[in-house]
């Protein structure tokens, strides 16, 4: 059982601190990965203050990258020295697996928020000997190491910058596929996104790809918006200075085709299905607490007006995560310049700026 040094969160809202961990060796179906950086999430924080009961302790991080060191007995999938993605894991074998739908897992719940295998076992214990939640997201990857599935690793070329793609396997490919596989706008069509941080300004980087015309960017910080527009939004609104489903009206005549909800507050999903136009489609991707509702007025949606959630993008993780490494390398898709990184023992420092704004994606880094 090797030593690693990862950060854990002891108690609700705690700190990230760096221990020595012991992780297990791989498992039959399990990869052993060195990671070069792992990105920080929305979701790695609300599970800190325990808005999803992970159990703590734990170590978090879902978005990592590096390079397999070692692989179980029954993994073909990747070899040693192989460059991945860790990204979101499924079971593999229930009807919406098989249909591509791993998103929708019956046990994607049980396979990234419990904390441990589906046998209930954790790969990696503290210092004292006490068991640690090791298995978030089947990764565990704010840490030098992690312990991965053969099923959620993806192996992508080894002649881009590794520590950068960590963000593709949750974040960034939850903005790009909301556009590019669950809403699918044809070229020329129109589109609003609500909420311009990272998978917001994924989401507006997929539409410019796909060839959408009208691409309207809504946030409160005039920075984002800013960037927003370098990114290929055609216009954008203030929230804090406009209201925005009577700036969509102006800016299209009629309301948008597709809007996406990026925020997780209840008033802009309203917001959002409120800007589509007839037989428009909103989709929802924010993350809030267990049990959060929202309202909307039912003759808007009885108008031929569609709105569904959207887990990971509807990402086929092998496919899609190579085509948007190729779509950053073409200069067609250029999350880099949301990111900021920062040590693995500055992680603190990482999930502050995170949340008070300072930073889009942050990407902490071991090496």
């Amino acid at each position: 059982m090797p030593t690693i040094q990862a950060a854990v969160v002891r108690e609700q809202s705690g700190p990230f601190r760096l221990e020595a961990v012991q992780l297990d060796e791989p498992r039959e179906n399990e990869v052993l990965v060195e990671i070069h950086g792992t990105g920080v999430c929305h979701t790695d924080i609300v599970v800190r203050d325990q808005y999803f009961p992970t159990p703590l302790p734990a170590v978090l991080g879902h978005e990592g990258a590096g390079v397999v060191v070692k692989t179980g007995a029954k993994v073909t999938k990747v070899a040693p020295g192989d460059h991945v993605v860790l990204t979101y894991a499924s079971c593999g074998q229930c009807a919406n697996c098989l249909r591509g739908l791993g998103g929708y897992c019956t046990d994607l719940y049980g396979r990234n928020f419990s904390g441990g295998r589906p046998d209930g076992s954790s790969p990696c214990c503290g210092h004292d000997g006490h068991r640690l939640s090791g298995y978030f997201f089947s990764q565990s990857s704010f840490g030098t190491h992690a312990l991965a599935t053969e099923r959620n690793v993806v192996k992508i070329r080894n002649d881009v910058p590794l520590k950068l793609m960590g963000p593709l396997g949750c974040g960034i490919q939850t903005g790009a596929g909301a556009v590019i596989n669950a809403l699918k706008p044809g070229a020329g069509s129109s589109i609003a996104v609500f909420g311009a941080g990272s998978v917001g300004l994924a989401a507006v980087m997929a539409a410019r790809v796909v060839g959408c015309t009208t691409i309207v960017a809504v946030d409160l910080n005039p920075e984002r918006l800013a960037l927003a527009r370098e990114l290929g939004a055609t216009h954008v609104v203030d929230a804090g200075q406009d209201d925005p489903q009577k700036k969509i009206a102006e800016i299209t005549g009629e309301g948008v085709q597709y809007a996406l909800e990026c925020t997780g507050l209840p008033k802009v999903v309203r917001q959002a299905v409120d800007s589509l136009r007839l037989t428009g489609v909103c989709g929802v991707v924010g993350v809030a607490p267990l049990g959060t509702e929202f309202t909307l007025d039912m003759n808007a949606v009885l108008f031929g007006r569609t709105v569904r959630g959207i887990i990971e993008g509807d990402s086929v993780p092998d496919v899609f995560i190579p085509q948007l490494v190729d779509l950053w390398a073409q200069g067609r898709f250029p999350f880099d310049k949301l990111v900021r990184y920062y040590p693995l023992a500055k992680i603190e420092d990482a999930v502050r700026a995170s949340e008070e704004g300072e930073v889009i994606k942050a990407i902490v880094c071991p090496q």
